[in-house]
């Protein structure tokens, strides 16, 4: 996402701490500062309207720190400053007298007039009030919602600047973080170095996400459904989220209001009362298939056949109905209970030729478009014959694993949570494929038994979770010595520095090859390829 749950491979070990995360518009928790220019109000919101979203104080505190003596600027001071770039969180890096403003809605190239509203030693934060000269890259945010909502943080940029952005931001992280050498178009020195292609974006980047994961509220007009404004649990409706599938909106919607006829109520987190909690939609993008759950606090579900009846009534792609109960008073979204209502467990989509069965818990890339393209730039950047090995280490649901195995004599999964593991051999199954084993534990500790075992990896694969590799897995990496590694990020800054590693311990990085996931967030994937250097 940037969910930011971005891979069915390794990243359901963190899926209960990210359920409202990278990219999931429908559960922000992204920064929002009303420095662009205000929008119509889609929704009711259980706040006064036009209160700031981020004007959140913590609890307890009575006073402000005091002012930085010594400093060009000084806090609500006005001024006038260049944006000559912008950093990993989209905000537009200035500088006023040489101290540095991050500002939030400003692009690179523009000359904007700012108020500072926060000051460190070394940096501040200021409000934009007005764009003096605007970038060739502005445009106009076509989401009613944008400034409140915080799930894209970059819509007021082009999408062709986009693309550029998230290339230059791996570029970036190569240089200063690895301390990598990538190679400079143009450049007149010859030295060998990185080449990192342009960003692999979408033909049509909107309406992309196959799932929405949607808290639910209420007001004295009835049920809400959308969003949490920055800094609270405060539900904002939303009737329409650009970058969902239509479908998605539509479900939530229906859902609503059935729940507003039926008299369902919403489940309070302060006081642990009421009964749907979140809405939760699948949407195959290939079969067509959709699966509805609704996270309840507690079992019982009043005029449930009829809540079954309109729902099915009302929207035939709906393949699969299901309750999650959770009596938890946490802000993870699943219980460990769930039940069918109506329908199957399963519904069913393809990535490439792949099958895959998506059941209400299980793990699934949320664009499966350019997941496509990211698998399929993974293969190639693996090699393969038809005659090596492959090991898959944080395998997750064996996505990856399967793709892999389509090309390769014998594919290894290894995964930490065995939950995945299952759904790994069952989706192997699935698609008859008896060239891939699965095994439950920590890469850094299956890898060397399965060495001792005798197996011997050409290619090894990895694709972890924002943290980036252990680095016990890295050192077993450097020990077997594969031909290749393919690696596959959610993080330029931890690819970079795990990059550098394995290049300290004789590999070369030949090529990264940036994937626009998520369009209009900050969020950029990475499939890097590494072989190992001539002795």
């Amino acid at each position: 996402m940037s969910n930011t749950n971005r891979s069915g491979r390794g990243k359901n070990r963190r899926n209960s701490a990210a359920s409202q995360g990278q990219g999931n518009a429908s559960a922000s928790r992204q920064p929002s500062q009303s420095s662009r220019p205000s929008t119509r109000q889609q929704g009711k919101e259980v706040r006064p309207q036009g209160a700031s979203l981020s004007a959140v104080r913590p609890k307890g505190r009575t006073r402000e720190s005091a002012p930085i003596e010594g400093l060009p600027v000084s806090k609500n001071e006005e001024t006038v400053i260049d944006i000559i770039g912008m950093n990993h969180d989209g905000e537009g890096v200035g500088r006023a007298n040489g101290y540095t403003l991050f500002v939030q809605g400003a692009l690179p190239g523009e000359t904007v007039r700012v108020r500072v509203m926060k000051t460190k030693k070394q940096y501040g934060y200021a409000k934009l009030l007005e764009i003096v000269k605007a970038s060739p890259d502005r445009v106009s945010a076509p989401c009613p919602i944008y400034d409140q909502c915080g799930g894209c943080q970059i819509q007021h940029m082009s999408y062709a600047g986009q693309l550029a952005w998230k290339r230059q931001l791996v570029i970036d992280n190569l240089q200063r973080i690895g301390k990598l050498n990538v190679m400079v178009e143009d450049a007149k020195n010859t030295e060998q170095g990185i080449r990192v292609l342009p960003t692999m974006g979408m033909d049509e980047p909107w309406r992309y996400r196959n799932k929405a994961q949607v808290p639910i509220g209420v007001t004295e007009g009835g049920l809400v459904g959308g969003f949490y404004a920055k800094g609270s649990h405060r539900i904002i409706d939303m009737e329409s989220c650009l970058i969902q599938h239509e479908h998605n909106d539509e479900v939530v919607a229906k859902v609503k209001e059935i729940g507003n006829h039926f008299g369902i109520s919403a489940y309070n987190e302060e006081t642990g009362r009421g009964l749907l909690r979140h809405v939760v939609v699948k949407k195959a993008f290939r079969t067509g298939e959709m699966m509805l759950v609704l996270v309840t606090n507690g079992r019982d579900i009043p005029y449930k056949d009829e809540w079954i009846g309109s729902i099915r009534e009302a929207i035939p792609h709906v393949a699969s109905i299901c309750q999650n109960v959770n009596k938890k008073q946490t802000n993870v979204i699943f219980g460990d209970e769930t039940r069918v209502l109506w329908g199957r467990d399963v519904i069913y989509d393809y990535i490439g030729d792949v099958q895959f069965a998506i059941s209400a818990r299980s793990f699934y890339q949320v664009n499966p478009v350019q997941t496509e393209v990211l698998y399929g730039k993974t293969v190639e950047y693996a090699g393969l014959s038809g005659k090596e090995t492959v090991i898959d280490a944080y395998c997750g649901i064996g996505t990856i694993s399967l793709f892999l195995a389509q090309h390769a004599d014998q594919v290894y999964g290894v995964e930490i949570v065995p939950e995945a593991i299952e759904d790994a051999r069952s989706n192997a199954l699935l698609n008859e494929m008896r060239n891939v084993k699965f095994e439950v534990g920590a890469s850094e500790d299956v890898i060397p038994r399965w060495k001792e075992q005798g197996i011997e990896a050409d290619v090894i694969v990895v694709d972890p979770p924002r943290k980036g590799c252990d680095p016990r897995l890295l050192d077993t990496i450097l020990e077997m010595k594969p031909e290749r590694v393919v690696y596959v990020s959610c993080n330029p800054s931890t690819l970079a520095r795990d990059l550098r590693v394995l290049e300290d311990g004789g590999y070369r990085t030949v090529e990264v090859t940036p994937v626009d996931m998520f369009p209009h967030t900050v969020h950029v994937e990475c499939c890097a390829l590494i072989v190992r250097s001539k002795e």
